[in-house]
């Protein structure tokens, strides 16, 4: 057999697994402990649409400076986010503090 061919058909063959697979994106959704209603609603819309596309979201909570001293507010904004997507999202794990982030990872149900 040819060297040339055979590595010609490797790669259709490399090619046409790669047709198949499917990448996992994830999308972001960052909030503010002081948001507003329809900011809020807006944002939620969005995540909602990530999800129906079959994307993986993260949802972050920014604190900066003092706001840090008063994580209860972002906690609540979470937890209103979380209530939000429960008919069509999942939870990867629990609501967690990465530096001055609360973040939240949510999969399609």
């Amino acid at each position: 057999m040819d060297f040339g061919k055979f590595k010609y058909e490797l790669s259709k063959k490399e090619k046409e697994t790669r047709k198949k697979q499917h990448v996992v994106v994830t999308k972001e959704i960052r909030l503010r402990p002081k948001i507003e209603e329809h900011d809020f609603e807006f944002k939620m819309k969005h995540a909602r649409n990530f999800l129906s596309e079959g994307d993986r979201v993260r949802v972050s909570v920014m604190f900066r400076g003092r706001e840090m001293i008063h994580q209860e507010f972002g906690k609540r904004i979470m937890a209103r986010f979380i209530e939000g997507l429960q008919d069509i999202a999942k939870m990867e794990k629990e609501p967690t503090m990465e530096g001055g982030q609360l973040v939240v990872f949510f999969n399609k149900k």
